[in-house]
């Protein structure tokens, strides 16, 4: 018999990678699933008392993680928070990884207040991923800071650098920057074991890349870089985001909106 867990209120808070972005899902609120979505659907058919909110917003860096979410999300009185906050600055040039988790410790002091248990994610291992690979020391640092914050504060860390599935391409989305469907699963799947939540979630068994000519991966890489890597470095240069103008999935539980 599966033993039921203990939690029956969880808010997720972060960026793009926690609001389900690279996994589309037109019957999902906002349009996209993601791997936060997949472990509330495990967590509520084990209790019948069940509620999910999703404050993530892309494109949000960790201070406006902070100023907008944390409030919000307390308000709710959680006993279940992830908050996945930092890589949008990690990857930004000139931050500090470690002026970026001293102000992520005093975001998981505040979450920890009211009781509930805090989920963190560290970085994953990047090195071999086009685009983030060249951010692989900065991951890493934070990484370790972020091991230091859970230990204070008495948080989980939902491990992603040992993830050595997600080298694999196919679990990123198109634009090489987040994850695909495949991604999102196995992430989910880590995340509810580093809970010890029993669930039936398929580990991804894939089958062998197919080879693939220089030729062939030069054209697909002019093609990325025309469709996403160009629009991605304008946003930066003109100050936007691609978070400007979206509100949150999931703002409140289901029987208040």
């Amino acid at each position: 018999m599966t033993e039921q867990h203990p939690w029956t209120r969880y808010v997720a808070l972060g960026d793009s990678f926690t609001e389900g972005i690279g996994d589309p899902e037109p019957g999902s609120p906002g349009g996209f699933r993601g791997w936060a979505d997949r472990v509330a659907e495990v967590l509520a058919q084990q209790t019948g008392d069940f509620a999910y909110a999703n404050l993530a917003i892309r494109g949000r860096l960790l201070q406006q993680i902070i100023d907008e979410q944390i409030e919000p999300a307390l308000e709710l009185r959680p006993d279940l928070i992830t908050i996945s906050a930092g890589g949008n600055d990690i990857i930004r040039p000139g931050t500090d990884p470690d002026n970026i988790a001293e102000r992520l410790e005093k975001a998981v002091e505040r979450l920890s207040s009211g009781g509930a248990t805090v989920v963190l994610f560290n970085g994953p291992d990047i090195g071999t991923t086009p685009v983030l690979g060249r951010h692989r020391g900065k991951v890493a640092i934070y990484n370790e800071n972020l091991r230091g914050i859970a230990k204070r504060h008495d948080a989980v860390v939902a491990d992603m650098w040992p993830l050595r599935e997600l080298r694999d391409p196919r679990m990123w989305a198109p634009d090489r920057l987040h994850f695909s469907p495949i991604g999102h699963h196995t992430i989910a799947r880590m995340v509810l074991s580093t809970l010890n939540v029993e669930n039936d979630l398929a580990p991804y068994a894939p089958e062998p890349l197919p080879a693939s000519t220089w030729r062939h991966a030069r054209v697909e890489d002019l093609g990325w870089a025309r469709e996403h890597l160009v629009p991605w470095v304008l946003r930066r240069i003109r100050h936007q985001s691609s978070g400007d103008n979206v509100t949150a999935k999931r703002p409140v539980w289901p029987e208040q909106g």
